[in-house]
């Protein structure tokens, strides 16, 4: 698809304070340099730099998936305890040009996880 097209669905910006992801009492991600995702018909999703995020707690899944405006994503499952939350977090390293400023950045599922501000 056109960056063009991309432009028309997806908005980028940066976010204006301090944004924590939390999961199980644990904070996966904190960072005050976070882009926020707006793309029609889904929520926010917050992009966290990897300096912002808590690494040691992310195992890399099988799991890939492609989005005709943002590219190919690799996924992260989250350890807080003795189990895995499979696909928590996703990242586009490559992502197609419209989307560069998130590049390698870090995005969780709003769903699973607790994304506060603080």
């Amino acid at each position: 698809m056109a960056a063009s097209h991309a432009a028309d669905r997806i908005r980028l910006r940066h976010g204006s304070g301090r944004l924590r992801v939390l999961l199980d009492g644990h904070c996966l991600a904190d960072s005050t340099d976070v882009i926020e995702l707006h793309e029609t018909g889904y929520p926010v999703r917050y992009y966290f730099p990897r300096a912002g995020v808590e690494m040691g707690l992310l195992t890399p899944t099988a799991t890939r998936t492609h989005c005709p405006l943002k590219g190919e994503a690799e996924y992260f499952g989250a350890r807080t305890g003795p189990a895995v939350l499979a696909d928590v977090a996703w990242s586009y390293p490559a992502p197609l040009p419209a989307m560069a400023p998130i590049a390698g950045r870090l995005a969780f599922d709003g769903e699973r996880v607790q994304i506060v501000t603080a």
